[in-house]
């Protein structure tokens, strides 16, 4: 692998990182606080850091799969680590280890907190939480091959490697422009919504927090209590439409300008997506039939708001689930687990592939009856390849594998089994909130460093689809 062409792409990841630290800068400065001082501190570390990376080596004309792989998980770890640094100078967060989970939390959109007291955080801070999300939303790397022109020679490896799904889907023959088009539907959406939470009476400060937590499917607010401090059916009404657009593949969204509303209609995954959304809704809507007060807009609104905010691995709160019936709860805790759209914002095991082994397990029934058939798995009219769904299959048995030793480790540390099973499947699905004392009103701070430096591993390890980090581990990948 030549190390030298990856830490020269490093280098320039960490300049970029180190501008984007400063554009919370106006926010900052409207208070009496430091942070600003934290921030400039911030950038100035992260900026000379980058500096010295990119001009102490050479760039990579051709990257290959290995150093693809290098990139993205390294470029992941060095922009939180470096990213940890504004809570660290101004004081909001108290050690080094908290710091590194709320921001690679932030970046990878998990949206699981170890702050007690959020608005007491100064506002330039509480931005750049925030950003994190918006950032990490669509992707650090993928934002770089969109604003740095040279990185689109090899540029596909880092795009794979990045890219949620089973499938890279190139929107055009060039990943730059792929990468271009994505972030400008990302950011016409989260434009659009920024406009209706002000138009629902949110301060200019709020809204961008807030779409920023919804179009990442991040789950960071400004407020302790969520989005349920905003008790404005419209505002709550947005953000749900927002989450769910955020949950579905940014590629419909695009083709969707030329090709109308049939686009939706014919993609086999958004439709399943619609369908666990709507099922997972009416079940839980009668289940909490013991709850509501009334069952009228508010309860189907807090239902819809939920099962939407954990289905797309948002993990924003109105109601404390933990005070729904059991059923309600085993409901949301399996929809962590399918995630949004491939090529979302969303984490978890993502939709298409839920769909892809369903088709492939009715394929092996098929098959049992007629053993001379060849009877294909096929999406959106295109026969998968078998090396495709072999590599979905594999995932699916990896991912739990990973929840099922993950849970016994928290477990290990004296926690209870449901908040263990919370704990693993909220992190490693990128959903934030969880079960027992990772509820809908809890958070981290309780775990000793060592969980949360485990559980902040997870949350890289579910944004980067397991292989792109579990590949660094294996031997061979490291021999020439």
């Amino acid at each position: 692998m030549d190390l030298r062409g990856v830490i020269h792409l490093l280098g320039w990841l960490l300049l970029f990182l180190a501008g984007a630290m400063l554009i919370p800068l106006p926010f900052a400065l409207g208070n009496d606080s430091s942070d600003h001082t934290a921030l400039l501190a911030a950038a100035g570390i992260t900026a000379a850091s980058g500096l010295i990376m990119a001009r102490s080596t050479s760039l990579v004309r051709d990257l290959r799969v290995r150093e693809g792989f290098a990139i993205v998980t390294f470029g992941w770890l060095l922009a939180s680590a470096f990213g940890a640094l504004p809570f660290v100078f101004s004081g909001a967060v108290p050690s080094y280890t908290d710091a590194f989970f709320e921001t690679i939390s932030g970046f990878t959109t998990t949206g699981a907190t170890i702050l007690t007291d959020i608005e007491a955080v100064p506002s330039g801070i509480l931005f750049w939480r925030s950003f994190t999300h918006w950032l990490g939303g669509m992707g650090i790397i993928l934002l770089s091959l969109a604003i740095l022109p040279f990185l689109g020679v090899g540029g596909m490896q880092l795009f794979k490697a990045e890219v949620p799904g089973p499938v890279a889907d190139k929107l055009t023959p060039r990943v730059t422009q792929t990468a271009k088009i994505l972030w400008a539907v990302y950011i016409l959406l989260s434009v659009a919504e920024t406009a209706l939470l002000m138009l629902g009476g949110l301060s200019l400060f709020d809204a961008l927090c807030q779409t920023f937590g919804t179009m990442a499917t991040g789950g960071f607010s400004t407020k302790n209590a969520s989005i349920a401090a905003f008790p404005s059916p419209f505002v709550q009404w947005v953000i749900i439409i927002f989450m769910f657009l955020a949950g579905a593949n940014f590629a419909l969204h695009y083709r969707f300008a030329f090709r109308g509303w049939k686009i939706y209609r014919d993609d086999r995954e958004f439709l399943v997506y619609v369908t666990i959304i709507g099922l997972a809704s009416a079940l839980i809507y009668v289940a909490n039939t013991g709850v509501w007060r009334n069952f009228g807009e508010p309860a189907i609104r807090d239902t819809v708001f939920q099962v939407v905010s954990i289905q797309t691995t948002t993990g924003f709160i109105t109601a404390d689930y933990e005070q729904w019936p059991m059923l309600s709860q085993l409901v949301l805790f399996l929809l962590m687990f399918v995630g949004g759209s491939a090529g979302s914002t969303g984490g978890g095991i993502k939709v298409l592939r839920i769909y892809l082994l369903l088709k492939f397990v009715l394929a092996e029934f098929s098959r049992l009856l007629h053993p001379h058939a060849i009877i294909p798995v096929r999406v959106r009219q295109q026969t998968i390849p078998r090396d495709v769904v072999m590599n979905v299959l594999g995932f699916f048995v990896l991912y739990i594998l990973i929840f099922a030793g993950g849970t016994l480790l928290i477990a290990a540390m004296g926690y209870d089994v449901a908040t263990s099973f919370g704990a693993v499947a909220a992190t490693l699905g990128n959903v934030g909130p969880g079960l027992g004392e990772v509820g809908a009103i809890d958070n981290y701070a309780h775990f000793p460093p060592i969980g949360k430096w485990i559980l902040s591993f997870f949350m890289l390890l579910g944004r980067l689809e397991l292989y792109t980090v579990l590949i660094l581990f294996v031997p061979a990948y490291w021999r020439r």
